[in-house]
This record gives structure tokens, sequence and C-alpha cells, in this order.
């Protein structure tokens, strides 16, 4: 059974900094594509960040690029995300996702070409 597992998430003020990891298990990702996406109350379901399954290729809404940085570490199965210099309307839940086939090219990680997803975990950023 697959699981994707996020933790990180949390409060805080404008300006500050988070780092979202996402743990996989059941499965070996390092030859899968990974992405994080983010909702905020009301509104749909977004991408933030993706990276290529070797970690050599990325790809930023346009929103977060050059404050949010998306990592890997295949050996432990898990992604990152650092968030820096964040902003209130950052805050939303953030979810870790996978897609269902290997080598998915980072700019084509939709919503909708997702297979796998987190739980969750909430960001919440005061101003």
């Amino acid at each position: 059974q697959v699981q994707l597992v996020e933790s990180g998430g949390g409060l805080v003020q404008a300006g500050g900094s988070l780092r979202l990891s996402c743990a996989a298990s059941g499965r070996t990702f390092s030859t899968y594509a990974m992405a994080w996406f983010r909702q905020a109350p009301g509104k749909e379901r977004e991408f933030v960040a993706a990276i290529n399954w070797s970690g050599g290729s990325t790809s930023y809404a346009d929103s977060v690029k050059g404050r949010f940085t998306i990592s890997r570490d295949r050996a432990k199965n898990t992604v990152y995300l650092q968030m820096n210099s964040l902003k209130p309307e950052d805050t939303a839940v953030y979810y870790c996702a996978a897609p269902g086939s290997p080598y998915t090219r980072t700019q084509v990680m939709g919503v909708n070409s997702m297979t796998y997803w987190g739980q969750g975990t909430q960001v919440t950023v005061s101003s």
C-alpha cells in the first residue's frame, strides 16, 4: 500500500520559513517525479513545484519562484519543500503527490495527472 505522509507545516509570520517533508512508503519512488500542490480555502488545488526522478530538473509555479525550493533524497524516499519569504497568500494545505508512471516530465505534472496523494499539511502565514 502506497503512502505519502507530509510533515513540517505550521504557523509562521510573514517573511519566515518552513520546510515541508514528504515521506513515501509502500514502494520506491526513486524513478518517479514528485510534486507539491496546495489548496487554499475556497480555491482549487494548484501546482506549486515538481522535481524529476533524478533531482536534476525542477519546475515551479510563478507565484513561488525564487522563494521555494523542491529537493529530494532518493535513498530516503523523501521529498522536501523549503519555503522562504513566506507571504499570507501562501496559506493553504500543502499536498505531496506522485504520478502513476515513472520518468514523468515535471512540465506535465498537473493535478489531474497525479495518482498518489498525501493527506496534506496545513501552512498558515500570519501578516
